[in-house]
């Protein structure tokens, strides 16, 4: 599976360029182009909707109550308004069904599930990562298949080509995802004024001299909340993938043709404890978690941000409005292609195969997916959807940002998943653990390789 995965690598980057290309075309009031967009999908109606034959009939009338698992807890935020109105509508059209949401941090929720997985009460809806973060779930036969549902009123049609496959086994898909992004640094055009710094970094060795001038002139150079640990590994992952010359490492890891003990990882651990020494990161940056790592960007008090796309809209959204700018992660070491980037096929929307409402929670997730990108579009939120989008951004009143991410997206020319979307559960722990250390203490490189190795030699398939 994660083979298969690693493979569709590629066609999803290209999927990516291609529905994103179809918005830039848009910029340029290119009408022909725009008119072969494909449409945004359709409000669905209770009539076309349904899921389990032998489940009620959603619109029975019969009093239900659904758990909406999810990871959109700041209220200034784009999806955080897309969850609660959609929510909203829904509960107005079907009186009979009240939506309960359980709002999380990412890092809470996937403790949380883990615990429900345990005593097989998995919500309503949940959400999961693609791929091996999702697999252990499918095994233990907690989700149910979604192949029904997605045929209807023609959501499948509605995600870009191959990104389904990022939550498919064995024939089934099992998630509705809500993104399809890149990892981008995101800068402050304000911040990198006042410390003098007239261009954004094109190699390591730049990014390293920007966040000392940035240090000594008192501003934080890099925002994160690496209490949840995936943004540290995120981070990290982008110098592996130059340092290794472009993607695959951890492919070559399961398949044998490579170790962790590597010259390429190490030299990318070594990389990112130069960072850390540096003072790239905030004070205590271990005991924030990722949204109030988040905000430090977002409140104009740090000059960086290398983070998934899906936050344009939420940057946007916030007080440093109209002073950000994104680029590509430089070179390392004079090593890797600008233009290959971390992907990230989005978290996803699972059902629980034990739902007493199994045939209701079909149908509200059928209208909330079907719904998802004409609210994000109307939010200003589109950028790094997973489902394709037809309309004109500028038009729209999207910003700059927005459209030079949009730039970005139409360069992509490869990248990597995340190490916890390719390696198991184990191994990955593991990972995020020794990263996370690398915040509070130095740690010779070939120990941290070590580590690594030995934790995929014990957990290995």
């Amino acid at each position: 599976m994660v083979k298969r995965n690693m493979q569709k690598t590629l066609a999803i980057g290209f999927s990516v360029v291609m529905a994103l290309s179809l918005a830039a075309c848009g910029n340029s009031g290119n009408k022909a182009d725009e008119s072969a967009a494909t449409n945004a999908p359709k409000s669905t109606n209770s009539a076309n909707s349904g899921g389990n034959a032998a489940e009620p009939a959603p619109d029975s009338g019969k009093k239900v109550t659904l758990t909406f698992q999810n990871i959109y807890p700041d209220p200034a935020t784009p999806s955080h308004k897309m969850i609660n109105e959609l929510t909203e509508q829904y509960m107005k059209e079907h009186p009979n069904v009240t939506i309960e949401l359980d709002t999380l941090n990412t890092d809470q929720q996937k403790v949380k599930l883990k615990t429900q997985a345990a005593s097989k009460e998995v919500p309503d809806i949940t959400i999961v990562n693609p791929a091996a973060q999702m697999k252990p779930f499918v095994d233990a036969g907690l989700f149910a298949p979604l192949n029904d549902m997605l045929d209807q009123n023609g959501l499948k049609d509605t995600y870009q080509e191959g990104l389904l496959d990022y939550y498919s086994f064995d024939g089934n898909v099992y998630a509705l995802p809500d993104g399809n992004n890149i990892e981008v640094v995101y800068y402050n055009k304000e911040l990198f004024e006042q410390a003098g710094i007239a261009n954004t970094p094109t190699t390591f060795e730049e990014m390293l001299q920007d966040v000392k001038i940035l240090k000594e002139k008192g501003i934080t150079p890099l925002a994160i909340g690496e209490k949840d640990s995936w943004t540290g590994s995120f981070l990290f992952m982008n110098i592996l993938l130059r340092t290794n010359g472009g993607p695959g490492f951890l492919q070559d890891v399961l398949d044998g043709k490579k170790t962790f003990e590597d010259p390429a990882f190490i030299e990318a651990v070594d990389a990112f404890q130069q960072l850390v020494q540096a003072g790239a990161f905030p004070d205590g940056a271990t005991s924030i978690d990722a949204n109030a790592g988040g905000n430090i960007f977002k409140s104009g008090k740090a000059a960086m941000w290398v983070i998934g796309s899906w936050e344009t809209g939420a940057i946007d959204a916030s007080s440093v409005a109209g002073k950000v700018g994104a680029f590509q992660f430089p070179t390392v070491n004079g090593k890797g292609n600008p233009n290959e980037f971390m992907l990230a096929p989005g978290s996803a929307f699972a059902v629980s195969a034990n739902s007493e409402h199994l045939a209701e929670t079909k149908d509200f997730l059928n209208f909330f997916a079907s719904n998802l990108p004409k609210k994000q579009f109307e939010l200003k939120n589109a950028v790094g959807l997973g489902q394709k989008v037809d309309g004109d951004l500028k038009a729209a009143g999207y910003s700059d940002l927005a459209v030079n991410i949009a730039g970005l997206f139409n360069q992509v020319q490869g990248g990597d998943l995340a190490f916890d979307n390719t390696m198991n559960p184990a191994t990955a722990q593991v990972h995020l653990s020794s990263i996370q250390n690398l915040f509070v203490q130095k740690v010779d490189s070939a120990a941290v390789a070590k580590e690594h190795q030995q934790a995929f030699e014990a957990n290995k398939e």
